[in-house]
């Protein structure tokens, strides 16, 4: 379980890290010919790109013309991955894939520039998980009276087992008519 000083940390992260930059710009430069034309939608991309984490859910939003905003509320995530590439891997970044139900075959949001993708990921799957099993009405860790029950349906199990063997079997009493 992650504490609660890792928790504000990721909620207060709100830009990719300085890194992503620097991938961009190298990606743009596989076709050095386009670069001129291919660096500036990353640049843009990057300097408008915001993340957001609050109590709800997860929220990213980037662009200056046509801009984009994603939110997806923590109820609503179904898969989270980790995406990284060699030059990402360099760079000490990855993508953090978040999936919902919403039938698309790819990532319905995908977090870039993330140096604590790790920890990103593992607040994720904790408010993720916490959403779905307070909807589910489990409670954790379990309270004392949950133990207690938990004892008492183990002991009825074993005691049924080992009625179940006691009794004869059709093999040794022969068929039933």
């Amino acid at each position: 379980m992650m504490n609660e000083s890792a928790d504000a940390a990721i909620m207060r992260l709100e830009r990719p890290h300085a890194n992503l930059m620097i991938y961009y710009a190298l990606a743009c430069l596989v076709f050095p010919p386009a670069f001129p034309f291919l660096i500036l939608p990353a640049w843009f991309r990057y300097h408008t790109m915001r993340y957001r984490f609050d109590a709800e859910g997860v929220s990213m939003s980037w662009g200056i013309l046509f801009r984009r905003e994603i939110i997806i509320n923590y109820a609503r995530i179904q898969d989270i991955h980790l995406r990284s590439n060699f030059v990402e891997r360099w760079l000490g970044l990855a993508r953090i894939l978040v999936q919902t139900a919403s039938g698309n075959a790819g990532a319905e949001m995908s977090i870039e520039g993330i140096c604590e993708f790790e920890a990103v990921r593992d607040f994720l799957y904790a408010r993720m998980r916490g959403v779905k099993d307070h909807e589910s009405g489990h409670a954790h860790p379990a309270t004392p009276a949950q133990d207690k029950l938990a004892a008492v349906l183990r002991e009825i199990a074993a005691e049924v087992r080992a009625l179940r063997e006691a009794l004869p079997t059709e093999r040794d009493t022969g068929p039933h008519v």
